[in-house]
């Protein structure tokens, strides 16, 4: 790993006895008390409001919605609007052919986006499955949610909390998944919050070099799952509700523990490790004065942050085109997949990829199951759809494995393509087959173990 000769951040890591007085003042220690709790209260205290249990976050973003009513589909067409012409004025869509297949999805799904607001598509896509249901649950969320998180995210990351948990967690992360102690912050905030607003997290401490390369894609891949929220929708779906804490568990403990083997293994194993400029902020390896050392990181930052008011700018920048990027091509993609999913036979014959693997694990219906890892690759929620009427077993492996496979067309992967996270399609593909080949082994006997 090339570490920043000659940075004042590094020596005064290395030297945490000798750091100036000056950044104890009160000013820094209310910066880093104040921003970081209000930014913990947002991201990870669940409460209840209106008889929903989640986290502040979320709450406001739904107020938010309910107080612009139908505005918010309107809001959400101009940044797809905005996203699909993005391509053609940054002269990035011929860059290679990924970004000019990514660009036409982008103009597919800003077409597709004007037809369903405006009602002037044909029936298939004006079905409450199709169009409206990628409007309503997933475009003017996911829309709403990067952007005004990524106001409080600035607040979460920017005074000195990642690099204060950062050293507390080293122990744990280095060793197993071969990230920083700080990127445990991005898993927490996936989990509880939102995948986009992890990827969020994950781009910005890239893109200011305290990760490199190979760290931002174990981050990006390997973390950033859907939300726990977003786990009690599938719950729900395959009437799992009535065994929550084993499914959310152990689909826990399945998750990060396939990142682990991922990362032992290729492609991500002999990835680079530089940083995005060049050069970085390598996290010190500390072993002794552990609470002493984590002050003194979380006052240097506080000290060396933007004004609040940048920061947040500078983060609202970040989240909208994120936004703009990821938008046009959810409501593509996904829609083609529903498509191919319940038109086509495709997935039928996909199925057969995984099928020696299901039928040697003994799974009840395996083909079903064979076929919904499969379509995960475009969707993590169609699968569900697919063995809702299988036992009690499969039923739990699917619903477990759309979460921990985490890499899905209609979502994430644009999201992480939208992102400077350098991640080739052919990567991606291999990540996920990876993933899924090992969430099956490790689910499958721990649910005929417990279920």
């Amino acid at each position: 790993m090339k570490e920043l000769q000659g940075s004042v951040e590094t020596q005064q890591f290395n030297q945490n006895v000798d750091v100036k007085p000056s950044i104890y003042s009160i000013s820094n220690i209310l910066k880093f008390v104040i921003f970081s709790m209000i930014g913990i209260f947002m991201f990870f205290i669940p409460i209840e409001w209106n008889g929903k249990s989640s986290i502040p976050l979320d709450h406001f973003v739904t107020w938010v919605r309910n107080i612009v009513g139908k505005g918010a589909s309107y809001y959400v067409l101009i940044l797809v609007m905005l996203g699909a012409i993005h391509p053609f004025y940054k002269k990035t869509w011929k860059k290679n052919a990924v970004e000019t297949v990514i660009t036409l999805f982008k103009v597919l799904g800003a077409i597709a986006t004007i037809m369903v607001i405006f009602n002037i598509g044909p029936a298939w896509l004006m079905a409450e499955d199709m169009g409206p249901y990628w409007l309503n649950f997933l475009l003017i969320p996911i829309g709403m949610l990067v952007p005004i998180g990524a106001v409080f995210l600035a607040l979460l990351v920017g005074y000195g909390l990642l690099e204060f948990i950062g050293i507390f967690m080293q122990p744990i992360m280095r060793p197993i998944w071969k990230t920083p102690g700080r990127s445990a912050i991005d898993a927490v905030a996936s989990f509880v919050g939102s995948y986009s607003i992890g990827l969020l997290i994950t781009n910005r401490v890239y893109k200011e070099g305290k990760y490199t390369k190979r760290e931002a894609v174990i981050i990006a891949t390997g973390f950033s799952t859907v939300s726990a929220t977003f786990m009690i929708v599938v719950a729900k779906t395959l009437d799992l509700m009535h065994i929550w804490n084993l499914y959310f568990w152990l689909t826990l403990v399945v998750t990060f523990a396939v990142t682990a083997i991922t990362v032992r293994l290729r492609p991500i194993s002999k990835m680079s490790d530089e940083y995005y400029s060049g050069e970085g902020y390598p996290e010190e390896v500390i072993k002794k004065d552990r609470i002493k050392v984590a002050w003194n990181q979380a006052m240097i930052t506080a000290e060396s942050a933007p004004k609040l008011w940048k920061n947040i700018f500078d983060n609202v920048k970040d989240g909208v085109q994120m936004a703009m990027g990821i938008l046009p091509t959810i409501m593509s993609i996904g829609l083609l997949g529903l498509i191919l999913v319940n038109q086509t036979p495709v997935f039928d014959y996909l199925g057969y990829i995984f099928y020696p693997l299901t039928a040697i694990l003994q799974i009840p219906e395996p083909f079903l199951a064979a076929k919904a890892a499969a379509i995960n690759l475009v969707d993590m929620f169609v699968p569900s759809l697919v063995v809702l009427k299988t036992s009690l077993e499969t039923r739990f492996i699917i619903g477990s494995l759309s979460i921990s496979v985490i890499l899905f067309f209609s979502s994430l992967i644009p999201c992480i393509m939208s992102t400077e996270i350098p991640l080739r399609m052919r990567d991606i593909f291999s990540i996920w087959f990876i993933r899924t080949v090992f969430s099956l082994l490790l689910i499958t006997p721990l649910a005929f173990l417990f279920l």
